[in-house]
């Protein structure tokens, strides 16, 4: 056990841990890696499929303009749905005038883009794209790229991703980096809450969802001309995105040769993110780089809220 040296508060912005020995793994990690870690409580909380009562997780939130004392992690225990339900209920100017420029990270995925898109809609605050309690700090085998990456970009105030893309191709622009889950992404078009990014690296990802309703998501980011407002569209993991007997054959793949076809920006595809063990840890709405050599893909990204004090814990 090490000493605490980074302070995690626990936040239930959507559902309940349907796997509470998971969350209590993940609780354990957390300690083991010298992280003191508050807002247990959110564990214990059910209302129907949610962590407790609107009120409750909205609290969750808003109580980040009041502390004292701020967190060095806000942590999201799981993904789900309920955040679209508080976005109306946020207080925005006191969240911003409370977290601008402090070395906190709001992190999480899946629903949690929704709270990532409205806050930096609403207020321009920049939070995380990454690994959440349940799912990942708390799976059976935890991932050592999830962990590590996370670890090493709160740490620095300069984050880098590199992966296969798998297609051959000489690239290298610039932009704000911003994303998450694509039906987040969509379900918020036309709404207050959708950033209004230009010249943007969007980065997506999703479960669940048939290929031809993945194609439909994508084709309404291109229909809106989000897609042609953005210098790059980056494909994360499609988790349990399979075809039925009625789609003979057509599959994934076929979606997203199609987006390619008309998006008009470079499609790229393969980066560990989303719903599989291995993630990486990205920043939304900062400055950042893509280059691709070959097959060879490099994401760098800075402006960033990170750690006071560097912690890069071992896996144990």
């Amino acid at each position: 056990m090490q000493a605490h040296s980074c302070r995690v508060r626990l936040i239930a912005p959507s559902g309940y841990p349907h796997d509470r020995e998971a969350a209590l793994r993940g609780v354990t990690r957390l300690y083991d890696a010298g992280c003191l870690v508050d807002g247990l409580e959110v564990l214990d909380r059910i209302d129907l499929r949610y962590a407790g009562k609107d009120a409750q997780r909205i609290m969750d939130i808003n109580d980040l303009a009041t502390l004292d004392e701020l967190p060095d992690i806000v942590l999201a225990i799981r993904g789900g749905y309920g955040v679209t339900r508080l976005l109306e209920h946020l207080r925005y100017e006191a969240l911003r005038e409370r977290l601008a420029g402090q070395p906190i990270a709001l992190v999480g995925h899946s629903d949690f883009t929704a709270l990532q898109m409205a806050l930096y809609a609403k207020c321009g605050l920049v939070t995380f794209g990454g690994p959440m309690l349940g799912p990942d700090f708390g799976a059976q085998r935890l991932s050592p790229l999830t962990w590590r990456h996370f670890w090493r970009t709160l740490s620095s105030p300069h984050g880098n991703a590199s992966w296969d893309c798998g297609e051959a191709t000489e690239l290298d622009l610039q932009g704000p980096l911003w994303g998450g889950n694509l039906a987040m992404v969509c379900s918020l078009l036309e709404t207050p809450y959708f950033p209004q990014i230009e010249g943007g690296i969007l980065f997506v990802e999703d479960i669940g969802e048939a290929p031809f309703r993945v194609e439909r998501m994508l084709y309404q980011l291109h229909l809106s001309g989000v897609l042609k407002r953005q210098r790059a569209l980056i494909l994360g993991d499609f988790t349990q995105c399979r075809p039925a007997a009625y789609d003979n054959g057509y599959e994934l793949a076929d979606a997203i040769l199609q987006i390619r076809r008309v998006a008009g920006i470079p499609v790229l595809s393969g980066m560990p993110f989303g719903h599989e063990a291995d993630k990486f840890t990205l920043a939304f709405g900062v400055p950042a780089r893509l280059r691709v050599v070959g097959q060879r893909a490099t994401l760098d990204f800075h402006g960033y809220p990170h750690l006071r004090q560097p912690h890069e814990p071992s896996m144990g």
